[in-house]
């Protein structure tokens, strides 16, 4: 799927370089990016795969504005996300982003309902509001009944849902998920087939880190990630 001649691409990076220093003087640096471009559309799930070790996280980092590249830019719609500052890219992650983790990382002092409206509380939401909007991805996600659960209170599975709900409560644009299913076992195909779900509901543009090749598969476009580039995998 590309975007049409007129569209802004929900995600652009353009050039990206990233080179971390070395810890021992006189050493070259790490380069771990050269060049790396990628666009995608509303709409479309693009997977990223390679061998570990080869960045795919650590691009993921990029996109969100978690890190900052050595040179190049990334825009997310009309947004350029590398100018912002620290409270400009919270901000920014908060309106614009939904990000799955590998490990769900739910605060485990707080119920799954309480979990999910975190980032509606975090930019000011009313907390009846946010709890409303919280308890609707719950049922989205058919972990209505779980409401009251904490993290420690619910299976692999159920805490990885809870992780998706969390993410796109905020109605992003872009989903950026790592491995959302390589800490999981029976429930992987579940995971994976509520994620394709709510992208295409959401009209997401989505970028899924994975290993699991037969999930990549039934994404829209594969890449790998070699030697600092994207290609066509």
């Amino acid at each position: 799927m590309t975007s049409s001649p007129t569209a802004i691409p929900v995600l652009r990076a353009v050039a990206l370089d990233k080179t971390y220093a070395s810890l021992v003087p006189g050493s070259p640096g790490l380069q771990l990016f050269h060049n790396l471009s990628l666009e995608v559309a509303a709409g479309e799930m693009v997977a990223i795969v390679g061998e570990s070790g080869a960045g795919k996280s650590s691009l993921l980092h990029l996109l969100a504005a978690l890190d900052k590249p050595t040179a190049g830019e990334v825009f997310c719609s009309a947004t350029n996300v590398t100018s912002l500052t620290p409270r400009q890219a919270a901000t920014f992650r908060n309106r614009d982003i939904g990000y799955v983790w590998q490990f769900h990382y739910l605060l485990p002092e707080f119920t799954a309902l309480e979990n999910i409206a975190m980032p509606l509380l975090a930019r000011g939401t009313p907390h009846t509001q946010a709890l409303q909007h919280a308890a609707d991805w719950l049922g989205r996600v058919g972990l209505a009944s779980r409401a009251q659960n904490r993290s420690g209170e619910l299976s692999g599975g159920e805490q990885q849902r809870i992780s998706i709900a969390r993410a796109l409560v905020t109605q992003p644009k872009l989903l950026l998920a790592d491995e959302p299913t390589g800490d999981l076992d029976a429930t992987a195909q579940r995971i994976f087939d509520l994620l394709q779900t709510l992208h295409r509901e959401e009209s997401l543009a989505s970028v899924l880190v994975t290993h699991n090749l037969e999930f990549a598969s039934r994404c829209d476009r594969v890449l790998r990630l070699r030697d600092g580039r994207l290609s066509p995998a």
